[in-house]
């Protein structure tokens, strides 16, 4: 399988005037300026000053165009409209060398915003995709979509056909019951949700059906193939591409080229269809005139050809990774996965010394924070400023900090949950996530409606095959062989994640992922998080407007 990658610029425009419509800074208005206000009513105050602010969209601008121009505002007095008159690709391209790489000017590239679609990815890509924290995207649902027919991802086995044979073998089968657990759950849920008489036959089957998929879901691989578009600003991009190439899985790193290369390459033109045929129409009346609207409208468009073309592999981000795992296996060696008493644990107040080498090392391991934080404080203070010391050796001019340096947040949770629902807790931005590593030491979820349509033991039979398969391929003796193991993982299984975050923060996810409509999962977690910050700070739990994950949900709203 391949990732496809597209580029999706703004459709080109040549005339301005969408912004030319408005503005504000005249003492008189003409009949379209006028109309564009007719139903604005101003405050009082406001009715008979003249307006001496001009304010308008930009349309059809290329992304580095539109950075350019933005950021000539701290070099030029020019307005936005004489910079986009007088600009070029060409003359974009100087500025942004000479400011951007010369002078380390990376603001310009938050001013450029790119859109990208990304087709034919795995979950476990998209996952890391998606960890990039000033992200915005949609991925395909496993909530509302069938996904029998999406294929997977294949890794490289190299000359190893027998764990590339184990490893189809293992992921058909995942498929194959997914099948039957999806028509299973379906008709289970038609046969004890009556359907209300006020309720259309249609409606009520797509209600069950994603229902019905809130719970098989729990059998997809990580390698399910999947999609998500992305809208992102050129440095976002540039940091994300990066981490990309750093990763350790190769699928990731072939995917950070691909992004690479469609923000440097040609665009996917949603209008070229339509604007081949105006352009041959203009040819068929003036054969110069056609060729100038050839060249116009349907010239190559490059979202970001300067801004990304220098993303490569971060050696800080790679090189501490190798000595922050050694680290963790030395310290860990002797240490056992001690099972986890709660799904989320809220945890205490620490030195900010302390929390920095847990979490550096937490991310390295699948122990929980207190068991990693534990091992830390036997081994002394030295060693703690050893691990801190390693997070920051291989450190470059420009590197940012690892994301375990963001420390300080007063509510810190350690969360042991499902990687289905992680998927939908993992879109939360505004706060700190530092990912484990996907495995199966955690055993996995199963949801008491899979118990209740007869299925349990069918269920529990096919995680214990995929554990094993998983456990084979990872011991194969061959490049990335733990890393390939992966994608076979269900979703089911369970993985820890720290989420640290701001008290208005905690009380938002609580709020949100309680609500009826959610994921069993998550609401769980949710709820979970909301007792846990009750319990320490008692006389705040009266803010919190959650539900009661206890109470009956009614199946059909959504």
């Amino acid at each position: 399988m391949t990732n496809e990658v597209i580029a999706m610029p703004e459709p080109s425009s040549k005339n301005s005037s969408a912004a030319d419509s408005v503005s504000a800074g005249s003492g008189h208005s003409s009949p379209q300026r006028a109309s564009a206000t007719d139903n604005f009513s101003a405050p009082e105050e406001l009715r008979d000053a003249a307006p001496s602010t001009e304010v308008f969209a930009v349309y059809g601008v290329e992304p580095e165009i539109q950075a350019y121009a933005m950021a000539k505002y701290s070099r030029s007095a020019l307005s936005m409209k004489e910079s986009l008159r007088e600009i070029n690709s060409q003359k974009a391209e100087k500025f942004l060398n000479t400011f951007y790489f010369q002078y380390g000017h990376r603001s310009i590239a938050d001013l450029a915003h790119i859109a990208l679609a990304v087709e034919r990815l795995s979950i476990l890509a998209a996952i890391e995709l998606a960890d990039e924290p000033r992200w915005d995207g949609q991925e395909r649902s496993t909530r509302y979509q069938d996904f029998k027919k999406s294929g997977y991802y294949v890794p490289d086995f190299g000359a190893d056909d027998e764990a590339r044979k184990l490893y189809r073998e293992t992921l058909d089968s995942l498929f194959a019951e997914y099948d039957v657990l999806s028509a299973h759950m379906t008709q289970h849920l038609i046969s004890i949700t009556p359907k209300p008489a006020e309720m259309k036959q249609e409606a009520y089957e797509r209600a069950l059906k994603a229902r019905a998929f809130d719970i098989t879901r729990y059998l997809l691989p990580l390698a399910t193939n999947t999609s998500l578009g992305e809208i992102v600003n050129a440095r976002t991009l540039e940091t994300q591409v990066a981490h990309l190439l750093s990763h350790t899985h190769k699928e990731v790193r072939v995917l950070g080229e691909s992004l690479k290369k469609a923000a440097t390459s040609a665009a996917y033109n949603v209008n070229a269809e339509s604007l081949w045929d105006l352009v041959e129409e203009i040819r068929a009346v003036s054969p110069e005139l056609g060729a100038r609207a050839e060249q116009e409208l349907l010239h190559e468009v490059r979202v970001a050809p300067t801004l990304v073309k220098y993303a490569d592999p971060n050696p800080y981000e790679m090189e501490t990774r190798r000595e922050l795992r050694q680290a963790a296996r030395e310290l860990m060696k002797s240490e056992q996965l001690a099972p986890s008493k709660a799904i989320v644990d809220l945890l205490d107040e620490e030195p900010l010394e302390v929390e920095i080498a847990t979490t550096l090392l937490y991310e390295h391991c699948h122990f929980s924070y207190r068991q990693v934080r534990q091992a830390l404080q036997v081994s002394g203070e030295r060693f703690r400023r050893e691990i801190i010391d390693l997070g920051l050796r291989h450190r470059g001019k420009h590197d940012e900090m690892l994301r375990g340096f963001r420390a300080g947040q007063q509510f810190r949770f350690d969360i042991l949950m499902d990687t289905g629902g992680f998927r939908d807790m993992h879109r939360h931005r505004r706060c700190i996530q530092v990912m484990q590593g996907f495995t199966t030491q955690h055993g996995y979820e199963m949801l008491l409606d899979v118990e209740d349509a007869g299925m349990r033991l069918r269920f529990d039979a096919a995680m214990r095959r995929t554990q094993a398969a998983v456990e084979k391929l990872a011991a194969r003796n061959s490049p990335e062989a733990e890393e390939n193991s992966q994608y076979a993982i269900p979703l089911a299984y369970r993985k820890r994640a720290l989420f640290k975050m701001d008290f208005a923060e905690a009380v938002y996810i609580s709020e949100l992922r309680t609500t009826p409509a959610g994921h069993v999962s998550y609401r769980n977690v949710a709820y979970a998080m909301y007792e846990a910050v009750a319990r320490k700070y008692p006389a705040l739990a009266k803010y919190f407007r959650v539900h009661d994950v206890t109470a009956p949900v009614d199946l059909l709203q959504r």
